[in-house]
């Protein structure tokens, strides 16, 4: 940084643990408000799923002869990956299945399913290598099972996808709210949106006075990017954590990371890598990214980050 250029926010231990606790209580507030509706709308879509899966594969004996059926149908896939205790993720699903010799990953499309009835055997196979016993004891004692237990075992495994996509949801919609208001907050500065891009120098970032939605960062993306009055570059991640175990990952291997890779990659006295922060945090972990050279500021107290860009203007 240049002494013609203002020196973003560093905040003392006390003024960290002071927001990270305000976020916590924010974040309480939040979560004990959300609809219980949700829940129930994914519980009833699950659970018509899961009872389609045992109908049509009668209660999984004939799951394997049906296989390009059922995984060509995106409801029944994602019923399919929760059959496993635990449940396997469309990720770790493509890994398993992955063959080292080949140079193509395995694809879950539906189109790709049914154009391989192998690779649908191969699934359902994996699949079957970890299935639950407890919610489907049936299986493993080749019989049919009671109608409590069918009845059961749907209401389980509906109850673990309606679960896992509402915590997706919450996840993802606070993020998006969080970077809505950080560009309606720039607009209201008197800054312009324009395309995102990929940036492979500071020629092709937000000129001052600019911003962007997510765009490739050099070899990083950011969430949004602001072109800041003294023609610096602002990076912002935005970033909710549901757990101080979580924050480690979201703030100190992901943002803070990105820090450290955007000024070696532009010069740290081209670009403010900032983190915007909703959720919980632990105040070490928020000491050790900013010592890191992550800018901090909270989504409930964005009238400092617009202070800081104002503090920009020459």
């Amino acid at each position: 940084m240049t002494d013609s250029q203002q020196a973003p926010p560093k905040w003392s231990s006390q003024q960290l643990e002071t927001e990270r606790l305000l976020a916590i209580e924010v974040f309480r507030q939040k979560r004990m408000q959300e609809p219980l509706e949700e829940y129930l709308d994914a519980f009833d879509i699950a659970r018509g799923a899961t009872e389609t899966l045992l109908e049509m594969t009668v209660d999984f004996s004939e799951l394997e002869d049906n296989a390009v059926d059922v995984l060509s149908d995106k409801a029944l896939l994602e019923a399919v990956r929760y059959l496993p205790g635990p449940p396997i993720s469309k990720d770790d699903l493509t890994t398993l299945l992955d063959d080292a010799q080949s140079d193509k990953r395995p694809s879950l499309a539906p189109s790709r399913i049914r154009a391989d009835p192998e690779l649908a055997k191969r699934i359902v196979q994996t699949v079957l290598l970890g299935l639950d016993r407890n919610r489907f004891p049936w299986v493993g004692e080749d019989r049919e099972p009671s109608e409590a237990e069918r009845a059961a075992a749907a209401m389980a495994t509906a109850a673990l996808i309606a679960s896992r996509r509402v915590m997706t949801n919450r996840a993802n919609v606070a993020k998006s709210e969080q970077e809505a208001a950080v560009k309606a907050r720039l607009v209201a500065a008197g800054f312009e949106e324009i395309p995102s891009r990929t940036m492979n120098n500071l020629a092709d970032a937000p000129k001052a006075g600019e911003f962007c939605s997510e765009s490739r960062f050099g070899s990083r993306k950011a969430d949004v990017i602001a072109g800041l009055w003294d023609n610096r570059v602002m990076p912002i991640e935005c970033k909710v954590s549901n757990s101080s175990t979580n924050s480690v990952k979201r703030l100190n291997n992901d943002a803070a990371v990105k820090a450290g890779t955007w000024k070696d990659e532009f010069g740290k006295n081209n670009v403010v890598p900032t983190a915007l922060l909703a959720g919980v945090f632990k105040r070490h972990n928020l000491e050790q990214a900013q010592d890191a050279g992550l800018v901090i500021f909270w989504a409930h107290k964005l009238n400092a980050l617009v202070e800081f860009v104002e503090s920009t203007k020459p």
